[in-house]
């Protein structure tokens, strides 16, 4: 049994965002109404430290005719009882979608509420669009909503986006759009009533994107397989080397290493990423050198919940040599 956070702001950020998940897992079932066989979410239930500390509770859909990989996370980990700890609680939803067609749009969503023990207290907005081919409709469509859902924030949110998601190394960005607001603070209610504003919006417009790509029944190319795999590669790679949210859940525990990996898209191209080796920058070529020991030696090599938590280990042992940077 988990054990919430005892704060009232705390307390109303958990209800909202649960809200916002079991509604957009209801949005994701009914997509898949319209599939032969329709995917059943399934919930997973994980707790920290047996639930004296909060814990999670994430919808994972299968992978078949829908989605390649999907996952959406609500979590609360709190530590009240301990004076030692920078944060007393962080509650946040999660969230990735990598369609199984490669011309419909990944999404990954992030919003968390955040009280530090200083007495700061902060959101953190995160939005990004992640097509494999790229649609300028739809990249121009959800520009849109995030231009008109961040409001006076749009500008500095986009340059941040834009900022965390690109690859150096590569000279690539992983998405197309990207919004990133970080230590959002007007007053609990308002940045609440953002939050969940900017939440539906944002799970609104993807839902639309997705239901008129499934309404145009396109049906991949082999060269169209191919370019979603290369592009599931180079996310793999942002993701595993770059993105320090990632990074820091894997280190802070061992508790939820396979939703902690739930943005990782069920198969990459392996000699791709072998290739990125050498462009890759030390000390992180050592680390993809490593994930790649891990991996199936399968070119479209799968990377199923056993390689998640091999993948995982690799991550904390890399870190242990190579702090991870602020």
């Amino acid at each position: 049994m988990r054990k919430p956070a005892t704060s009232n702001k705390a307390i109303n950020a958990l209800k909202m965002l649960s809200q916002v998940q079991h509604s957009f897992v209801k949005q994701l079932s009914q997509l898949c109404q319209t599939q032969p066989l329709p995917e059943q979410f399934k919930s997973v239930l994980w707790l920290r430290d047996n639930g004296i500390h909060g814990g999670g509770v994430r919808f994972e859909a299968p992978q078949n005719s829908l989605f390649n990989q999907a996952s959406v996370n609500v979590s609360q980990i709190q530590y009240e009882d301990q004076a030692d700890k920078a944060f007393i609680s962080a509650t946040a939803l999660s969230t990735i979608i990598h369609p199984l067609n490669a011309l419909i749009p990944s999404i990954h969503i992030h919003v968390s509420w955040t009280e530090l023990r200083s007495g700061k207290s902060y959101w953190r907005l995160m939005a990004d669009l992640n097509p494999a081919i790229v649609c300028e409709q739809d990249k121009k469509r959800f520009n849109e909503i995030l231009q008109q859902l961040g409001g006076d924030y749009f500008d500095n949110a986009t340059t941040q986006g834009n900022e965390y998601f690109y690859i150096p190394a590569l000279k690539k960005h992983r998405g197309v759009s990207h919004f990133y607001l970080e230590e959002f603070n007007p007053t609990h209610e308002d940045g609440k009533q953002f939050a969940k504003q900017f939440l539906t919006g944002v799970i609104e417009c993807y839902i639309a994107i997705f239901s008129e790509h499934l309404k145009q029944k396109r049906i991949n190319n082999e060269a169209q397989i191919q370019t979603q795999l290369d592009y599931h590669t180079l996310y793999f790679y942002q993701v595993l080397t770059l993105d320090k949210g990632t990074t820091s859940g894997l280190l802070v525990h061992d508790q939820n290493d396979v939703g902690t990996l739930g943005s990782l898209p069920a198969f990459i191209n392996r000699p791709l990423l072998s290739q990125w080796i050498g462009q890759t920058p030390t000390p992180r070529d050592g680390l993809v050198e490593a994930l790649l020991e891990v991996l199936p030696e399968d070119e479209r090599c799968e990377i199923s919940v056993q390689v998640k938590a091999n993948i995982a280990q690799v991550i904390r042992d890399h870190y242990q040599h190579h702090p991870l940077l602020k």
